[in-house]
């Protein structure tokens, strides 16, 4: 018999697995912070970071996963002092805890980026990158938009989705490239380059979403900066949120607070030219039936002149005229007829009234000599005179017997 009781035997496996759920289930490891110089860096074909953090008394293996040494401003050197931060993880097969980084900065810290960030934008402020009278107007409205951004970032997704909304009517281009880690200076600068080359393009959005001072680090690069300062067309620049300031941000032609207020700068909204349109529509309207109007009274006038000068309407002119005057000649001869038929009638009724013969029919009787002459006196006469007596009815001999 042994002293003292020998525990059950453990297997390695079961030794490496309660080690591994004591590291994972510690509050501390789970989220830490680390101080400490980079020694045996080594960057993998995969693209992750191995490397040692140590200080004078201690050393621990660290890893990197690709995806988040892609987001580093700068890629670490050796000897490199360091912040880095993550969480310990126990590695089974090598029985080798390590210490799993998902983010590093300078030991400096953000401090010395806020350093280098003012001391280019002071350099290129007095080289007069950033004076307004450099700046474009936008073009309104846009033919074609390039768009400057990553290909899988919800920068992306947003911008199209306002472009859309606002102006439909424009081509867009969209040149990928990296926004962030040390490789996106390159990445964008290369789409500059591609963009630069083409004559198509009317404005060039530069955007992507919010982060830290580290994660958009890539648009404080001075070759990006003067890249863009040389732009043949207008650059927009979408970056982070409102609070956030890039270098790019200064010396582009315009710098909007997010990526969809980017896409709203370089675009006018579509539904403000559907009313403007529709009442330029109704003016020009308005304005056409106006002209119309008055063209068709000045037809109407130029016609009327027209006939009154045109040979046929002299004609039924003259020809109403003519019936006009016949009219009036006719009513003129049937008055003066019934004028000088009543006259007529007047003397026919005097003569009538002076007709010997209407006396005769009243009892009187014409007295002549045998010359034929009218006896009015008693003193023409003489006895046993022969005269003539004319009655009403026929005439007689007679002869005077006393005078």
């Amino acid at each position: 018999m042994l002293p003292f009781d020998i525990p059950p035997a453990l297997s390695v496996s079961q030794l490496a697995v309660h080690i591994t759920n004591l590291v994972r289930n510690d509050i501390i490891l789970s989220d830490i912070s680390v101080s400490g110089e980079i020694s045996n860096f080594v960057r993998a074909k995969s693209g992750h970071l191995y490397f040692s953090l140590k200080d004078e008394k201690a050393t621990i293996a660290c890893v990197m996963w690709r995806g988040r040494a892609a987001g580093l401003v700068e890629t670490p050197r050796e000897g490199q002092r360091v912040i880095a931060r993550g969480y310990i993880d126990f590695y089974a097969p090598r029985g080798n805890l390590q210490f799993i980084v998902h983010a590093m900065t300078p030991e400096s810290g953000v401090g010395e980026l806020y350093r280098r960030f003012e001391t280019l934008k002071q350099q290129l402020q007095a080289e007069g990158l950033f004076d307004e009278a450099r700046k474009r107007p936008l073009p309104m409205p846009p033919r074609r938009i390039a768009v400057i951004t990553s290909a899988t970032g919800a920068a992306l997704r947003d911008i199209l989705r306002v472009l859309r909304t606002r102006w439909p009517l424009a081509d867009v281009l969209v040149a990928p490239a990296l926004v962030q880690g040390a490789e996106a200076p390159a990445s964008i600068l290369a789409a500059l380059y591609q963009l630069y080359d083409r004559d198509d393009i009317d404005v060039i959005l530069l955007a992507r979403g919010g982060g830290s001072i580290e994660d958009l680090w890539a648009f404080n690069n001075e070759g990006v900066a003067r890249m863009v300062a040389a732009s043949p067309v207008p650059v927009v620049t979408g970056v982070g949120h409102e609070t956030d300031f890039t270098i790019v941000d200064f010396v582009a032609d315009h710098r909007a607070p997010t990526p969809s207020a980017a896409a709203a700068a370089v675009t006018p909204d579509i539904e403000e030219y559907r009313r403007m349109l529709a009442g330029d529509q109704q003016y020009l309207t308005d304005l056409i039936t106006a002209q119309i109007d008055r063209r068709r009274l000045m037809v109407e006038r130029l016609q009327a002149m027209l006939r009154q000068h045109a040979p046929l309407y002299r004609i039924d002119q003259q020809r109403l005229m003519v019936d006009d005057l016949s009219r009036r000649l006719s009513a003129s001869l049937t008055y003066r007829l019934q004028h000088h038929r009543l006259e007529a009638a007047g003397l026919s009724q005097r003569l009538a009234a002076l007709n010997p013969k209407a006396v005769l029919a009243r009892g009187y009787a014409i007295v002549q000599d045998d010359a034929g002459g009218v006896i009015r006196s008693v003193a023409q006469t003489h006895p046993g005179q022969p005269v003539k007596i004319t009655v009403s009815d026929g005439r007689f001999q007679a002869r005077v017997e006393k005078s």
